[in-house]
């Protein structure tokens, strides 16, 4: 995919260069401060980037490591538009989700009297995603936005394949902690779309199996909190798939891929099909047994497996299973009870006392029927 930038059409007599460029040079060209030297510089630099192509930074902010908000981002979700609408009669421009939950206009208080579709706004913020986020591609000589293939035929590609990916999940993160889950779903899909694209030529590059694996997760989030159960399976499941494919040393890998497997059984939980959610959250326990004969330094990784441990005896009682639940949470208690953390680690402390605190209740319910039963 080309590096053109979008509104590169859109600038007269300056050979398609980006618009902020051109005004840039402009601005220099007026400048009587700027010398004879930082000119030469510049020409040589605009030289090796070519005339239509943009820098590795969005001249308007909008990149993986410094976001601001602009004319296309919605002020509500503080991401890029999605969906865009206007509020008549102020028209200030917001994502229809996040609009249609106001009476009055955030901006300017001003009574809402119908919601408008904005289409030619969301062509350019659609045009700008593909323009300024996309992954780059070496350009060859003849600047026909063909790839550079070197003696073996195989495609070579710059190492910027997450610098889209990264700016999508930026924008989903933003627009799912403002509950426009559909705009966080969308830009998610975009970007395991493009990593999907990667791994055809990348031969399952485990840098990207683990990325689209995450990705896939995430999706899954989105499909849950919109109440689209079959879909979220279906994602959480693909993302078990990818990650279970990669060495079990990188700990980020282990905690998705187990905690993929135990949303999966939570929804097979929630839907009555116990059995089914049993063996999804074993799976979870096993990856999580196996990252702690590894690493039994790590603290987060005994509390994760207390968690699978409590998981897998909870259906186990349900299922009737009373004896081996009773192993379960006893297990549990002894790994919580012999982890012994610092003052620096108080987020994980609260964490294991309140599993702890549930497997305790767990144990002690089971008392209280034994006692209370018939002799």
């Amino acid at each position: 995919m080309s590096s053109l930038c979008p509104f590169a059409k859109g600038a007269i007599g300056v050979g398609g260069v980006c618009p902020m460029k051109s005004a840039e040079k402009t601005k220099e060209s007026n400048n009587n401060n700027t010398n004879k030297e930082e000119k030469e510089e510049k020409h040589v630099e605009e030289q090796k980037i070519g005339p239509a192509t943009i820098p590795a930074k969005c001249p308007y902010g909008y990149d993986s490591e410094t976001f601001k908000l602009g004319p296309l981002s919605c002020m509500i979700c503080q991401a890029l538009l999605y969906d865009s609408s206007k509020c008549m009669p102020c028209a200030h421009k917001f994502c229809k989700v996040c609009i249609s939950r106001f009476r009055d206009c955030p901006l300017c208080g001003a009574d809402i009297e119908k919601i408008e579709p904005e289409t030619d706004l969301q062509a350019t913020v659609d045009r700008f995603i593909d323009g300024h986020a996309r992954i780059k591609r070496t350009q060859s000589s003849s600047d026909k936005g063909e790839e550079t293939v070197d003696a073996q035929g195989k495609v070579i590609y710059e190492d910027v394949s997450m610098e889209r990916g990264a700016f999508l999940v930026q924008q989903a993160m933003r627009a799912f902690r403002a509950r426009n889950i559909e705009s966080a779903k969308s830009r998610l899909g975009l970007c395991a779309e493009d990593i999907r694209a990667q791994l055809k030529v990348t031969e399952d590059s485990e840098e990207l199996c683990s990325q689209l694996g995450a990705v896939l997760g995430m999706l899954g989030d989105c499909c849950r909190s919109m109440g689209d159960s079959d879909s979220a399976i279906k994602y959480y499941e693909e993302s078990a798939e990818f990650l279970s494919k990669l060495p079990k040393k990188d700990l980020e890998v282990v905690h998705t891929l187990s905690v993929s497997l135990n949303k999966v059984g939570d929804l097979q939980y929630y839907a009555g099909d116990l059995q089914s959610a049993r063996n999804y959250y074993a799976r979870s326990l096993e990856v999580r047994r196996q990252a702690v004969k590894e690493h039994s330094n790590v603290s987060s990784q005994v509390i994760d497996l207390a968690t699978s441990l409590a998981k897998v005896a909870d259906v186990d009682r349900n299922l009737g299973e009373e004896n081996t639940a009773i192993n379960g949470f006893k297990e549990a208690v002894e790994c919580l009870e012999s982890l012994k953390l610092d003052s620096s680690e108080a987020a994980l402390e609260k964490k294991r006392r309140s599993v702890l605190d549930f497997l305790q209740n767990q144990l002690t319910e089971n008392s209280s029927q034994v006692s209370s039963s018939p002799a």
